[in-house]
């Protein structure tokens, strides 16, 4: 390119760290690059309402309204946040190689114990995390929270709580996982937990053809299955889903759940395939899954999101 790719992320500490990645592997392939730090302030396109840009995502918002106004070339983010469906005339480039895919329990000391009989409040801002949580621990209470990763940290030490829930990756990234993290190995993961991905408008052939060098095809395959069985399930509707795909050889190993939002029920499964037959996987496993109590089960939890009891 004649002029340096214009790499768009959130200010954050995680978000600059990720843009810093993908800057730092542009280099290496020679593509001069600079970091265009968004802020969100009430963005606005004059011409066209968001709703028909396909604009959804409450965490890529910003970006993409940077992209189509041609004020970035790219755009970085953690994977998990972009919807599955993205604004009109926009592709995804490349999937970096994932990091760790699973949650962590940050806690308050050793003498936290988890007794499925125990009294406990943890925190997370996750519809799937809490419904998780709860399906396992039914006497645990949990509570909301929102924010950046450091900005999580800091409220579960001021506040009375046993613990929070967080991705791995996001607090190995920037240095911040405790030692005695307990990882929560039997909890599914988010839909492309882990991974992190770029973004770029299709007419913009200098961007879309320097960053997709940057693709990881294994990350590609194993978020693009996950994401499939994350849009087939959801239908518009924000539903505690789980999904993780991994390939080890040549098999595609699958773990897909949904559970209703306070956890009382629960939906799994569990299916391999050959990396020569993942085409339509991940819908395919959703689609069993509507198929076994999964449509019902989507139905009440858009009843409740629609009807919210006080």
């Amino acid at each position: 390119m004649n002029k340096p790719l214009r790499i768009g992320t959130r200010d954050s500490e995680l978000a600059m760290w990720q843009a810093e990645t993908v800057q730092a592997q542009l280099a290496r392939l020679g593509v001069d690059s600079v970091l265009h730090p968004v802020k969100s302030t009430g963005d606005i396109i004059l011409d066209k309402p968001l709703y028909e840009l396909g604009i959804t995502g409450i965490f890529t918002k910003t970006l993409d309204i940077a992209l189509i106004n041609g004020e970035i070339d790219i755009a970085v983010h953690s994977m998990k946040d972009v919807p599955t469906a993205l604004p009109k005339g926009m592709v995804q480039t490349a999937v970096l190689e994932r990091e760790v895919t699973n949650d962590v329990l940050i806690h308050k000391g050793d003498h936290f114990l988890l007794d499925q009989n125990g009294k406990a409040t943890i925190a997370t801002g996750s519809l799937r995390r809490k419904a998780q949580w709860l399906h396992r621990y039914k006497n645990h209470n949990v509570t909301d929270l929102r924010g950046n990763v450091n900005t999580r940290l800091i409220k579960l030490i001021e506040n009375d709580w046993q613990g929070a829930i967080f991705a791995q990756a996001g607090l190995k990234r920037i240095k911040l996982l405790p030692k005695d993290a307990m990882e929560l190995d039997w909890m599914v993961p988010a839909p492309a937990q882990g991974a992190m991905v770029i973004v770029a408008m299709q007419e913009n052939q200098e961007a879309v053809n320097a960053s997709s060098q940057l693709n990881h095809l294994p990350s590609e395959q194993a978020t693009t299955i996950e994401r499939e069985f994350l849009r087939t399930l959801e239908g518009g509707c924000t539903a505690p889903i789980g999904a993780l795909a991994t390939i080890k050889d040549q098999t595609v190993y699958f773990k897909g759940c949904l559970h209703a939002l306070d956890g009382s029920k629960e939906l799994v499964i569990e299916k391999e395939t050959t990396l020569a037959q993942i085409a339509n996987f991940g819908k395919k496993c959703a689609q069993e899954i509507l198929d076994n109590g999964g449509k019902e089960l989507m139905q009440n939890i858009k009843d409740e999101q629609n009807n919210p009891v006080n």
